[in-house]
């Protein structure tokens, strides 16, 4: 191991590089990254794309920017809505548990749940929603592909008064 971070210093001395013999010899010795490839990693493609979003009663809820970063690994949204509120998500499929997981922030909550597809190949997630005054609560989004090349996503809440589970949001993804 030193003969190869010696060398790789050597090297990066010889030809003018300017990085140190540590940082040298880690750039050498690091393995390349699996990259993501698959159905399992394609799976929530279906959503990607800058959209318009409406209720269900034809009115403006705002825009997404659904892309795909990290080369596939990665699937980033980005929501402005229609009276000023925001929020961005992480989405990505987690090989070690063979679900995807998406971790929602915005000023009003946090949501963090997972899943995947099912038989019907709607993204189904489940888990939680916990808003900035400590109350939480258990939560789950569905993502239905239509063969309009829209994208109808439903979240629901659970209600523990009612037991339960209350529309959240339901919209409507057009392309822009």
């Amino acid at each position: 191991m030193r003969r190869t971070r010696a060398l790789a210093a050597s090297l990066l001395l010889f030809s003018g590089g300017a990085l140190a013999q540590e940082d040298a010899a880690d750039a050498i010795a690091t393995p390349p990254q699996p990259s993501c490839e698959g159905d399992e990693y394609r799976a929530f493609d279906f959503w990607l794309g800058d959209w318009t979003v409406t209720a269900p009663g034809g009115q403006s809820a705002g825009t997404n920017s659904i892309t795909s970063e990290e080369n596939g690994c990665l699937i980033v949204e980005r929501w402005s809505g229609a009276q000023g509120s925001t929020g961005q998500s992480f989405n990505y499929y987690n090989p070690a548990t063979g679900m995807w997981r998406q971790v929602w922030v915005s000023p009003g909550a946090l949501i963090d749940y997972q899943g995947g597809l099912n038989q019907r190949g709607q993204m189904v997630l489940e888990g939680e929603i916990s808003y900035h005054n400590g109350n939480s609560f258990p939560f789950r989004g569905e993502w239905t592909a239509n063969e309009d090349g829209s994208v109808h996503q439903h979240f629901e809440q659970y209600n523990p008064e009612t037991e339960e589970w209350d529309v959240w949001f339901t919209g409507i993804y057009r392309k822009s």
